[in-house]
């Protein structure tokens, strides 16, 4: 195991904050702590992928950061949408 992989596995335990926030935060104020939680897997998944010296993992990091960003946006849209009416 090398540093890289070490790196990976501290920011994956910062995992568990995230969630905690995530499940007692309202909506909308909740996004702040899924965004902060996809930055930490791509930063894990590139790190994953530096320590096993696999390029696939580096491609999923940044397919992740991509979705996730899109992915928060539309949720917050529709958390919109249904505060409206």
């Amino acid at each position: 195991m090398n540093g890289w992989l070490w790196g990976a596995t501290v920011l994956v335990a910062a995992f568990v904050p995230l969630a905690v926030l995530c499940a007692r935060l309202p909506a909308p104020e909740g996004i702040v702590a899924v965004e902060a939680a996809g930055v930490d897997a791509v930063l894990a998944l590139l790190l994953i992928a530096q320590g096993t010296n696999r390029q696939p993992f580096g491609d999923l990091a940044l397919v992740l950061a991509v979705v996730s960003f899109i992915g928060a946006i539309a949720y917050l849209r529709f958390v919109e949408a249904f505060r409206e009416e």
